[in-house]
């Protein structure tokens, strides 16, 4: 019988802001035993920022955002979307597969994690600046 070829995976999941201050290591440990219980390897997990929602998801206005990248069979996703769409803690998720071509480069950058802002350049000042017009120049008025 062939072995099941192994992919890699992005998942970007939104946990309920209220739960994650509550169980902020559990909650992403949670997921990652979930993957593993799966036969899959997890290859990055880590928080991606918080911030506010568009519009309001089951009554939350705010959602933690979870990086994950993970190996693994395709027949674990079909078990891993539906324990995510019944958890409590989960918000939304979106899973996709990462083209193996890509996969080195795009590890490597989520370990790096996020890259600080560039420093922004000061906006000139709008200060109120007199101009003085001679007498002897003619302003067309």
């Amino acid at each position: 019988m062939p072995t099941e070829r192994t992919n890699v995976y992005e998942a970007m999941v939104i946990f309920d802001s209220n739960c994650f201050a509550r169980e902020r290591a559990a909650l992403p440990a949670e997921l990652e035993k979930m993957i593993k219980s799966e036969s899959g390897e997890v290859l990055v997990s880590r928080l991606w920022e918080e911030r506010r929602l568009a519009y309001p998801i089951a009554g939350q206005r705010k959602g933690t955002y979870w990086l994950y990248y993970f190996r693994g069979p395709s027949s674990m996703l079909t078990s891993l979307n539906r324990q995510w769409e019944i958890h409590d803690g989960i918000l939304r998720h979106l899973v996709l597969k990462v083209h193996p071509h890509l996969v080195e480069a795009v590890i490597e950058h989520a370990k790096a994690g996020p890259t600080p802002p560039a420093p922004v350049a000061a906006a000139p000042s709008r200060e109120t600046v007199a101009v003085v017009v001679p007498d002897d120049i003619d302003t067309g008025n």
